[in-house]
């Protein structure tokens, strides 16, 4: 069964490109990832702020209306930092300069993907996510979304807590944990 507001994928709307350029399984961990004893796959999520306090929200390629922070799994070998430096070359086109890591969440936020949602293949039956709240440096304008791998299709600058509201059901709990946990380091101005 795959929802409209995932983007095609029950999990977490990606729709990767395997390497010969066949859609991948998004649900699937991609080849280096892994998932833990308990059936988490380790993943990073990622809050990128502008200097007026507000956040960048972003729609996933095909995903209808399928909105949500830049996020990704962590590779074997990959510490959560390396995998939020990565993920957000790849996911929204900046570089490492371009943000300044402000806070991050103190242990990992887990959220289960409910199984009328799982593809018997994923070898997960959820996520637990490190947060990181980064300061954007570079101009709107460094913001790149688009491309043939391109993950999400639009972004827009939301206020702090719009997500919440916004993102797909089963998400909403950590969105909401990671959130108030990040709150006390916003920077605005």
């Amino acid at each position: 069964m795959v929802d409209a507001r995932f983007g095609g994928n029950a999990v977490d709307g990606k729709r990767k490109r395997a390497r010969d350029g066949a859609p991948a399984t998004a649900c699937a961990p991609r080849s280096g990832q892994h998932v833990d004893p308990d059936g988490f796959r380790p993943n990073v999520a990622l809050v990128v702020q502008n200097r007026c306090g507000q956040v960048l929200w972003a729609r996933r390629v095909g995903g209808g209306d399928a909105w949500q922070f830049p996020q990704g799994g962590i590779d074997r070998g990959e510490t959560p930092e390396q995998a939020l430096y990565r993920e957000l070359g790849e996911e929204v086109g900046l570089p490492p300069d371009s943000v300044e890591v402000i806070a991050r969440t103190r242990g990992w936020l887990r959220y289960r993907v409910p199984a009328a949602f799982r593809r018997p293949r994923s070898g997960f039956v959820g996520q637990k996510q490190r947060w990181f709240l980064l300061r954007l440096r570079a101009s709107d304008s460094a913001i790149a979304v688009s491309g043939p791998n391109a993950e999400f299709d639009q972004w827009r600058w939301v206020s702090y807590w719009h997500p919440v509201a916004a993102v797909v059901d089963f998400k909403r709990p950590v969105y909401r944990r990671a959130l108030a946990e990040l709150a006390p380091s916003l920077r605005i101005g």
